[in-house]
């Protein structure tokens, strides 16, 4: 375990749940968590959401692509089938609202409910753009169910969700997974996209012993 004597050290990770190299990266923030004791705060990019969603019909053949290449580049898992669902859209918009919903009601779970979309997403083919999923997503957090559900599906946390995407812009972070380390004289990148876990500690251990 690697400490830090600053205390207002913090990782900024940005993110969609439906991002393919996202799901790539989850490992690697499961490592960094378990390596350093700074807190990750999870800040939703809006990859497809709303008015940018569109019919998988459109995009089926380019995400089966990026899914192959996530796969042999992280070993994650992924469930084709998911691709297959004819007349459905791609739209960001509702994960997002989702971890943003986790956030405000239970900040300390977000990354692991930012990972179990995720899973559900590419690995166990949930439709995580349906709200009636969420009930079963909720399972084992400590959040209250009703109120999630009501929240999930208010105009406030949809706000909520695209003042994240605006965040994202203004940290420059228009790729996905973008991981940024916010220290007191600034923010400092750490990667703008994918990249395996042993690079990315040996360049932060480094930086840490440089800078800190």
């Amino acid at each position: 375990m690697t400490t830090s004597t600053e205390t207002d050290l913090e990782f900024v990770y940005v993110g969609d749940p439906m991002c393919s190299w996202c799901w790539g990266f989850a490992p690697v923030l499961e490592h960094l968590s378990e390596h350093y004791e700074i807190p990750v705060r999870v800040v939703c990019g809006g990859l497809r959401p709303g008015p940018s969603a569109e019919p998988i019909e459109n995009i089926r053949d380019s995400l089966a692509h990026h899914w192959h290449q996530v796969a042999e580049r992280s070993g994650q898992p992924f469930d084709h089938a998911a691709l297959e669902r004819d007349g459905w859209i791609y739209d960001t918009e509702l994960p997002c609202t989702a971890v943003v919903v986790m956030r405000r009601m239970s900040e300390p779970e977000t990354l692991e409910f930012f990972v179990r979309l995720q899973r559900a997403f590419y690995a166990e083919k949930i439709d995580v753009t349906d709200p009636e999923a969420y009930p079963q997503l909720l399972e084992g957090f400590s959040v209250d169910t009703s109120e999630f559900m009501e929240l999930l599906t208010s105009e406030e946390m949809k706000r909520a969700a695209w003042e994240d995407f605006a965040e994202a812009r203004s940290l420059s972070a228009t790729g996905f997974p973008t991981l940024l380390l916010r220290r007191s004289a600034g923010y400092v990148v750490v990667t703008r996209g994918y990249i395996p876990w042993e690079p990315l500690r040996d360049a932060l251990d480094q930086w840490m012993q440089d800078e800190l």
